[in-house]
C-alpha cells in the first residue's frame, strides 16, 4: 500500500491517487504522512474526502499537525475543524505552539472555544482532560420517539450514540438508556421507564488512570463525567481510554528502564534528550554501584586467599538481579491491575519468599553438582549454594517490597524496576557471598 502510494505520488498521478486513498481507513493512512517528504503532506491531504481528512489529521502526528495548519488557508482550517469533536480540538490547542493554537481558536465558534477552554482547565492526568462535552442527553419525560427524534437530530455531531444520558433541568445525571434499548422499545413508552439508575461514572477530577480501569472492569464503551454536583460535564469514550493505556503503559516501560519518560516517538526525539533523559539515572545507578566496588574492596583478602571466589561474582549478582527484576515486574503489573494493594505487602512477601525458596534450592542444586563436576571442590559448591539460596530469597523480598513501598508512598512503582533493584541486590549478594566464604572456609 504503501509503495503503492509513494509511486503514484512521485510520478503525479493525482487521480488514481485520490480513488486509490478513497477507499482505505483514516487510520492506515494517517502512518503515510511519516514515510512522505513534508511537501507532499499537503497534496496528499488535499486528495482526501473531507471526512476522511478531518479524521486522519486527528490520527497524524504533531509535526504534521503543525505544518498543516500553517498550511491551509483559513476555510480550509475551518473545514477541518467544523468536523473534529471538542475533545479533539482541546487537544489539538494543547499541543500546538501559542501562535499556532491562536489561529486554531480564531477559527472556531464561540460556543466550541468555549468548550475547549472548559477542557482545558483541567489537570493533565484528570478524567476532565481526557473528556468529550459531545453526547446525547435526554430527559426522563421524554417518549422513546421523541428520543429517537432528537438523537436523529443531534447525533450526526456527537462523539457516540450507542448510549444516551438521562438529566433533570439541573443537568444532574439521574440515569442512562442504550440506544438498542430506545431502539426495541414502543414509540409511546417513557424514557424513564427503560433507562438504567444503577450506572457507573466518574468525576472531572478523578485520576484518570483509575478511570481507564472502569473501562475494563466494567467492559464499558464510554463513562459519564460529573462535577462535584453531579452534574453532567462530558463522557469519556473507549477510543480516548486506550490512548491514555498507551502512554502510561509506555512511560512506565521508559520508567522500568531508568529513563525520564518523553511525549515524543524515538525517532522524532533529538539524540541530546535521549541522553538528557537517561544520564541521571545512569549517573545515579553508576555512583549506587560503588557501594558493590567498596564491599569487594574489604573483602579483598578473602579472594586473594581463594582467587576462584572472584570468578563466581558475575553469576551471583546476575543472578541476583534477574530474580529482584521478575519480582518487580509481577509486583508492579498486580498494582497497576489493582490485584495487589499496599495492605497485602506482607502475603506478597510469604508468596515471593517461598518462590524464592524454590527457586534457590533448584539453582542451588544445579549449580553445586557443576561445581563438584568440573572442580571436585564440595566446599565451594556449598558456599555457592548457600549464596544463591540466601540472594535469590533476598532479591525476590526486594522485588516485592520496593514496588509497593513506592505505591504506598504515592511514588510511580515502576521506578523500582530492573536497574534499581539490580544495583541494589548486586551489594546485598556480594555482602552475603564473602560473609558466607569466611564463615564456611575460615578465611
Amino acid at each position: 500500500m504503501e509503495e503503492k502510494i509513494l509511486r503514484l505520488l512521485n510520478e503525479r498521478r493525482f487521480y488514481e491517487l485520490k480513488k486509490f486513498l478513497e477507499t482505505l481507513n483514516p487510520n492506515d493512512i494517517a502512518p503515510l504522512f511519516d514515510e512522505i517528504p513534508m511537501e507532499d503532506v499537503l497534496i496528499i491531504f488535499r486528495l482526501l474526502p473531507k471526512e476522511t481528512a478531518a479524521e486522519t489529521f486527528v490520527e497524524i502526528d504533531n509535526d504534521n499537525q503543525e505544518y498543516l495548519i500553517r498550511a491551509f488557508s483559513d476555510e480550509e482550517l475551518k473545514e477541518v475543524l467544523d468536523l473534529l469533536f471538542v475533545d479533539d480540538t482541546a487537544d489539538l490547542v494543547e499541543e500546538m505552539p501559542a501562535n499556532v493554537a491562536k489561529r486554531v481558536l480564531k477559527h472556531t465558534d464561540v460556543k466550541t472555544r468555549k468548550l475547549i477552554n472548559e477542557i482545558l482547565k483541567y489537570p493533565e492526568d484528570s478524567a476532565g482532560s481526557i473528556m468529550t462535552t459531545e453526547f446525547v442527553s435526554l430527559r426522563k419525560d421524554m417518549t422513546v420517539l421523541e428520543a429517537l427524534n432528537k438523537i436523529k437530530a443531534t447525533g450526526v455531531d456527537k462523539e457516540t450514540i450507542y448510549t444516551c444520558y438521562v438529566t433533570d433541568k439541573t443537568k444532574k445525571l439521574i440515569g442512562l438508556v442504550s440506544t438498542k434499548d430506545i431502539l426495541l422499545s414502543d414509540m409511546d413508552e417513557m424514557i424513564e421507564d427503560i433507562m438504567e439508575t444503577n450506572f457507573i461514572y466518574t468525576h472531572t477530577l478523578a485520576d484518570r488512570e483509575d478511570v481507564v480501569k472502569m473501562f475494563d472492569k466494567y467492559d464499558l464503551l464510554a463513562v459519564p463525567v460529573v462535577d462535584k454536583e453531579d452534574r453532567l460535564i462530558g463522557i469519556i469514550t473507549v477510543d480516548d481510554a486506550i490512548d491514555v493505556i498507551r502512554e502510561e503503559n509506555t512511560e512506565d516501560f521508559e520508567k522500568m528502564a531508568a529513563m525520564m519518560p518523553s511525549d515524543e516517538s524515538y525517532f522524532k526525539t533529538p539524540a541530546f534528550t535521549h541522553a538528557k533523559n537517561r544520564i541521571m539515572w545512569l549517573l545515579f545507578l553508576m555512583l549506587s554501584a560503588t557501594m558493590t566496588q567498596a564491599v569487594i574492596t574489604h573483602y579483598e583478602a578473602a579472594f586473594a586467599t581463594v582467587p576462584l571466589l572472584v570468578a563466581f561474582i558475575p553469576m551471583i549478582t546476575g543472578t541476583g538481579g534477574n530474580c529482584g527484576s521478575q519480582s518487580s515486574t509481577m509486583i508492579i503489573r498486580g498494582l497497576a491491575l489493582d490485584e495487589i494493594e499496599p495492605k497485602d505487602v506482607f502475603k506478597a512477601m510469604l508468596k515471593e519468599g517461598e518462590i524464592g525458596l524454590l527457586v534457590g534450592v533448584s539453582l542451588a542444586i544445579v549449580n553445586g553438582i557443576r561445581i563438584i563436576i568440573f572442580y571436585h571442590d564440595t566446599i565451594l559448591a556449598l558456599v555457592l549454594g548457600i549464596t544463591l539460596i540466601a540472594t535469590i530469597i533476598m532479591a525476590k523480598l526486594m522485588g516485592c517490597i520496593l514496588p509497593i513501598a513506592a505505591k504506598k508512598l504515592k511514588l510511580d512503582p515502576a521506578i523500582m524496576a530492573a536497574p534499581l533493584i539490580t544495583t541494589l541486590v548486586d551489594t546485598c549478594s556480594i555482602l552475603v557471598y564473602f560473609n558466607v566464604a569466611l564463615k564456611i572456609m575460615n578465611l
